[in-house]
């Protein structure tokens, strides 16, 4: 494009002349002490994109300058085209900013509000002992982002047949669906269960079916988020 001098200056023009805006303001002591949220969106939005055209125009004429005789276009034109082009850029800028914080995002499962929980109950095999107190059991949720300690729930604690069943409850901070639920119990070999949920967790008002497990033992859980079972 005969033009595109012209129209690479003005972009390089907007550039400096919204940096330039900016850094005069501040020399200049440019804002309100008492409210600058306000004076930073004063130098943001009108302040600095007046300078930002105002460069635009300058270096779309001082590449018209530079061309001499080889000017295709006029002035206006010129530096709409290059304005067209900094709009593009700003766009592609946001989009990719967006893209980023999108992906880079901590997966919370319930952002803003509070933690959904994992409740379960694990049927021991028959003969094994229920644990007296919380220093004789240890229960984890263990994920591919983090892993969090479960508490116990004593007064759910029972008696089905010949196997003890215990219960508790631990937090399902993010959106994973990978997750698995390791409880260690004092004098027994340490159990680890997969959780079948899926990365969303959705809420269910009962446990799901029993689960064996390869030493025996067995597991139902639900996903429990806040507000009426």
């Amino acid at each position: 494009m005969k033009n595109s001098l012209q129209v690479a200056g003005g972009v390089v023009g907007a550039v400096v002349g919204f940096i330039a805006t900016l850094l005069m303001l501040e020399l200049l002591g440019f804002g309100n002490r008492a409210d600058p949220i306000m004076s930073g969106i004063l130098a943001l939005l009108v302040f600095a994109p007046c300078g930002a055209i105002g460069g635009l125009v300058l270096g779309t004429a001082l590449a018209r300058r530079l061309r001499g005789g080889e000017n295709t276009g006029t002035l206006l034109r010129n530096s709409l085209k290059a304005l067209a082009v900094v709009v593009a850029l700003c766009v592609a800028a946001g989009v990719s900013y967006y893209v980023y914080a999108v992906t880079s995002a901590t997966p919370w499962l319930n952002p803003n509000a509070a933690t959904p929980l994992l409740v379960f109950e694990v049927r021991l095999p028959a003969g094994a002992a229920l644990p007296n107190s919380v220093r004789d059991i240890a229960i984890e949720l263990q994920t591919d982002i983090n892993r969090m300690p479960g508490e116990p729930r004593f007064n759910r604690f029972r008696s089905d047949g010949d196997r003890p069943v215990i219960a508790g409850d631990v937090e399902l901070a993010f959106r994973t669906a990978h997750r698995q639920l390791e409880i260690k119990v004092k004098g027994q070999p340490d159990r680890l269960y997969s959780i079948g949920l899926s990365a969303k967790a959705p809420h269910t008002s009962e446990l799901g079916p029993w689960q064996p497990n390869i030493d025996g033992s067995e597991i139902r859980y639900r996903a429990k988020w806040p507000g009426p079972d």
